[in-house]
């Protein structure tokens, strides 16, 4: 018992020095932000680790694909804040921080939510960003007798063809947190028979957003999936907007975690190949919505089946 109450109030020390960011003890405005050595030291908490399952414990098991929804106000903490300048270095958005993550290397990419195809930030660039040369652009290219090089990028047209202020000629798209409209993500549920309940695994997550190129396109793509335990040290450090107590921020890994967010089943494995909803139900958003709650209600009767005699 009283190591269960040090746990306690260690995850709530370690919740207010997070939270707190050294505001309240800031001798300039500088140093909002900037943890203490003290907070440093306390700071040294890590993702609580999965547990050891045997297959020979599982005795039933499916695999679900899902959709969270950014527009449902429940999932505005993986949506918000999406101009990163306003809060400074306290809080990013989670399409932030998972980019941030691809773009340096710390995390392998995949091109499907079976992690087959590996695919690196290169890959995913020409989707993040366009670039296109106005009319009034390749009027002045026409004017200079000037025919564009294709392995020549339309910004640096100005220093490879020597022509000054070219950029004010180029309209850039560039992908940011505002355009996501959801997330994919992959999981298990599982009956674990040696703790005697129905649990969840997240396996993976992938952002869904417009291609820059079709910027003004109705289906969003997903960008890239990520194998969700390679980010986990990422996104326990990284800390969402806790509506209820702003001293108490969440972490994403909490909140995809414990399944702090709504979310809609688009596929569950099946004998069909693992084939969505809306390729037996097409051109009917009724229906489909109706036959993802049947499949979620599959789940939820297995575990309540489990305790009928």
């Amino acid at each position: 018992m009283n190591k269960l109450l040090v746990f306690v109030l260690g995850l709530m020390i370690s919740g207010a020095a997070c939270a707190q960011n050294n505001i309240l003890n800031a001798k300039s405005p500088e140093d909002i932000g900037t943890k203490t050595v003290q907070q440093l030291e306390n700071d040294n908490d890590t993702p609580l680790d999965y547990g050891y399952v045997n297959d020979r414990d599982i005795l039933w098991q499916r695999t679900t694909w899902e959709k969270i929804d950014l527009d449902e106000r429940v999932n505005f903490p993986l949506y918000y804040p999406v101009d990163t300048n306003y809060v400074g270095k306290d809080r990013r958005s989670l399409f932030h921080v998972l980019t941030d993550a691809v773009r340096t290397g710390t995390v392998p990419l995949y091109g499907d939510s079976y992690f087959n195809i590996k695919k690196e930030f290169k890959d995913i660039e020409t989707s993040l960003q366009s670039q296109e040369i106005s009319q009034a652009g390749l009027n002045v290219l026409n004017d200079a007798g000037i025919i564009l090089d294709p392995n020549v990028r339309p910004l640096d047209v100005d220093t490879f063809y020597n022509i000054p202020d070219f950029d004010q000629y180029v309209n850039t798209v560039t992908i940011g947190a505002d355009n996501v409209a959801e997330y994919h993500i992959r999981g298990v549920w599982y009956f674990d028979t040696r703790q005697s309940e129905m649990r969840y695994r997240l396996i993976g997550i992938a952002p869904v957003t417009p291609d820059a190129n079709f910027i003004d396109a109705e289906e969003g793509i997903e960008l890239f999936w990520i194998y969700y335990p390679d980010v986990r040290d990422i996104l326990h450090g990284a800390k969402a907007f806790n509506t209820l107590n702003s001293a108490r921020p969440i972490s994403f890994d909490h909140i995809l975690n414990s399944r702090r967010f709504n979310a809609l089943i688009y596929k569950m494995d099946n004998v069909q190949g693992d084939r969505e909803i809306e390729r037996y139900i097409a051109d009917n958003s009724m229906m489909q919505l109706l036959e993802s709650e049947r499949l979620k209600e599959t789940i939820r009767n297995f575990e309540i089946d489990m305790w009928n005699y």
